[in-house]
């Protein structure tokens, strides 16, 4: 495990599965249907069970870079929140658009008075967005919004694999250390 303080809150860095996670809300790399699919949300659906795609077919839908939230149902967390991450163009849109993702999820946690939130690499999956790229806008778009949102005290990446894990402790070593 790595990490970080960050003001009041604590960014966490492990290898894991985003449906085992014990915070109060984890992060789905949803679609826009928010229907159950592969990857992160085939496993978030599967492991939560078919109360949560009824609750999503009623959301009606999600945007690329907006966020939505269900209960948690059959997983460790109360709740699930959805983004919809941009499929890797290398257009100009792309970094707004998976900035905007972590930003949503944030503020809605927030709302909700959630505590800790675990996220997935969002968008390297199937989506094809390069791994550091991606990590660095995680890294740095949460970071600003933790400054900004006192209330989470856990903010935990639950990447895939070493390779991942490895590029997101480079990119918060850099980070930090500006």
């Amino acid at each position: 495990m790595k990490g970080a303080n960050i003001g009041n809150s604590f960014l966490e860095l492990i290898i894991g599965d985003i449906t085992k996670q014990n915070t109060d809300a984890v992060v789905n790399a949803a679609n826009k249907q928010l229907a159950p699919g592969g990857g992160v949300a085939g496993a978030i659906h599967k492991a939560a069970g078919k109360r949560l795609w009824e609750e999503c077919s009623k959301l009606g839908g999600c945007k690329t870079g907006e966020a939505k939230i269900t209960k948690g149902y059959n997983l460790p967390a109360p709740y699930i929140i959805h983004t919809v991450g941009p499929v890797y163009s290398g257009s100009s849109e792309d970094p707004k658009k998976l900035s905007s993702c972590y930003k949503e999820c944030l503020k809605l946690a927030n709302k909700y008075n959630i505590k800790s939130i675990s996220f997935p690499a969002l968008s390297t999956g199937y989506f094809g967005y390069p791994i550091k790229e991606a990590a660095r806008i995680a890294i740095e778009t949460t970071i600003d919004e933790l400054k900004k949102t006192p209330k989470i005290e856990l903010v935990r990446f639950v990447l895939y694999d070493s390779t991942a894990l490895h590029v997101h402790e480079e990119l918060l070593d850099l980070i930090i250390k500006k």
